[in-house]
């Protein structure tokens, strides 16, 4: 490619204006107004962002969305509505290094730990012996997946799994509905 500095350009300028702690832009309205309809909780020292909104009366379906990378819990902002309108609760979260979740320098990062942030939060909200949908997409896909597996191994802290759709994620499209226990 002729423009190869283009591409490096388009890398390192938010690289760099991290590392000189260059504050980010003022958030638009939209993303503003998704902030403050949420809360934070704490895992192991760092404060996590989710978005819980309750939805269609007479349903006693919770679903949980898990976002992809390198984005956030806004992704899914234009399916939220629709989503209140079917499910008794609707919760997203922001992972640790992501949206407006704590992003900690020198910290090592895995699927296993954001796994563990999702039943630390399923956990906070009273949700822990409730079945829960899983709606994932991309890096969510991967997390969506050790959590079915720690569900499958009955591993302790586990998140009782009703039902997990993946969406562009290693495995496209698929959805599993996990009948009994």
């Amino acid at each position: 490619m002729k423009e190869w500095w283009i591409q490096v350009g388009l890398i390192a300028v938010p690289l760099l204006a991290v590392y000189l702690h260059i504050p980010p832009p003022n958030l638009s309205p939209a993303l503003y107004t998704w902030r403050s309809t949420g809360a934070f909780f704490t895992y192991q020292e760092q404060r996590i962002f989710y978005r819980d909104s309750w939805g269609a009366v007479g349903s006693s379906d919770v679903v949980i969305l898990l976002h992809g990378f390198p984005t956030s819990s806004y992704d899914w902002y234009k399916v939220w509505e629709g989503l209140t309108q079917r499910f008794q609760r609707v919760i997203a979260l922001d992972f640790i290094g992501f949206g407006f979740s704590d992003k900690p320098r020198f910290h090592r990062y895995s699927i296993f730990e954001q796994a563990s942030i999702v039943e630390a939060l399923v956990n906070h909200l009273g949700l822990i012996d409730q079945k829960v949908n899983l709606l994932s997409h991309d890096y969510g896909d991967t997390v969506a997946q050790e959590l079915l597996y720690r569900y499958e191994h009955r591993r302790q802290g586990h998140i009782n799994i009703g039902s997990l759709c993946l969406s562009n994620g290693g495995k496209c499209c698929l959805q599993f509905d996990l009948l009994g226990d």
